[in-house]
């Protein structure tokens, strides 16, 4: 099988080629022409692929001339559009890293041309590949929670222009950090909630973290209310130090009638601190979630019978993202549309 990553802007690129590369019976190439965004001492295009010891395409053009069986858009969020509708146009599947845009028309583009080529496209949302998320699923499934009454999520990280500086540019990113933090629990929702969908979102947001350095927002908190009645909060906040020991971390408590239940989709790793490097350590142990899901993509569902998120689930998402974006505004709850 041959896999094409396009874009090596977003830094799960270094990860997915990396995956790849060692897959038995999968060929990799990567290409990233579009580096304009590329701030001082970021490495991307060739030397990033020579870094890594993969095989490198001077444009998109000549990845596609490559007849790749499936592409992975790695790009800034406002660049997916385009790559996914040039994988269209050549018949090829596509992974999108999440969001899978920055607006909803664009995301509504993006699946009218997929359907239209009859390719598959599907969204990257690896923490529903988590045993602990299964095992959450798996109770609720069961009927021994009871119905869910709300949900208190927390998406948190570090702000992430350490890696790449245009994550907190809102023309290429389409936001700040509830853009970039709030998707993932909203898709473990859409997969948990099977038929329920949003009504409304009401949220916050502000800078004070790092106030005066990005122009996008860097804290947030999203409230969504589900049309089978239960409430969800979501904490989005890049709020983690420079100095803290993990790049970041998703936990959720699904409150039910007869029964809570917690989970932490990080918590299999040791945690330590470096005074050499001057920075916090992190040796994780467990699942490795991206692998997952890239298998999942190319091979099919897991013996657990999780499958990567659909475009139909990822412009659910961002429809949640859009509405907190205009409550955010308003300071008044805005229907999902």
């Amino acid at each position: 099988m041959k896999v094409a990553v396009l874009s090596f802007a977003h830094v799960h690129a270094r990860g997915y080629l990396r995956l790849l590369a060692r897959m038995p019976g999968v060929e990799v190439i990567g290409s990233d022409p579009d580096t304009g965004s590329a701030a001082p001492g970021e490495v991307r295009g060739r030397a990033f692929a020579d870094e890594l010891g993969v095989a490198y395409a001077d444009s998109y053009e000549e990845a596609f001339a490559w007849a790749p069986d499936a592409v992975i858009v790695c790009s800034e969020n406002a660049r997916h559009r385009p790559l996914v509708e040039l994988a269209a146009s050549h018949g090829v599947d596509v992974l999108c890293e999440k969001p899978l845009a920055t607006t909803v028309a664009d995301g509504e583009g993006m699946l009218t041309a997929c359907r239209a080529a009859g390719v598959r496209l599907a969204v990257a949302f690896p923490v529903r590949f988590s045993p602990a998320y299964a095992a959450v699923k798996a109770a609720l499934a069961s009927g021994e929670a009871g119905r869910v009454l709300t949900v208190s999520g927390a998406n948190n990280g570090a702000m992430p222009t350490r890696a790449r500086r245009w994550f907190a540019d809102p023309e290429l990113a389409g936001g700040g950090a509830l853009m970039d933090h709030t998707v993932h629990i909203a898709d473990l929702l859409d997969d948990l909630f099977d038929d329920a969908r949003p009504v409304d979102v009401y949220a916050q947001t502000n800078n004070r973290l790092y106030e005066g350095e990005v122009d996008a927002e860097t804290s947030g908190l999203v409230t969504v209310t589900y049309d089978n009645g239960a409430v969800a909060t979501i904490d989005c906040s890049w709020s983690h130090p420079r100095s803290h020991h993990s790049w970041g971390g998703l936990e959720l408590t699904v409150v039910g009638e007869r029964a809570t239940l917690e989970m932490d989709a990080f918590d299999q790793s040791l945690h330590g601190y470096s005074e050499r490097r001057r920075q916090g350590l992190e040796l994780p142990f467990g699942a490795n979630l991206d692998e997952r899901m890239l298998r999942a993509f190319l091979y099919g569902p897991q013996d657990s019978g999780m499958d990567v998120a659909d475009g139909e689930g990822g412009l659910r998402t961002l429809k949640i993202v859009e509405a907190g974006y205009a409550s955010a505004r308003t300071g008044v709850p805005v229907a999902v549309g």
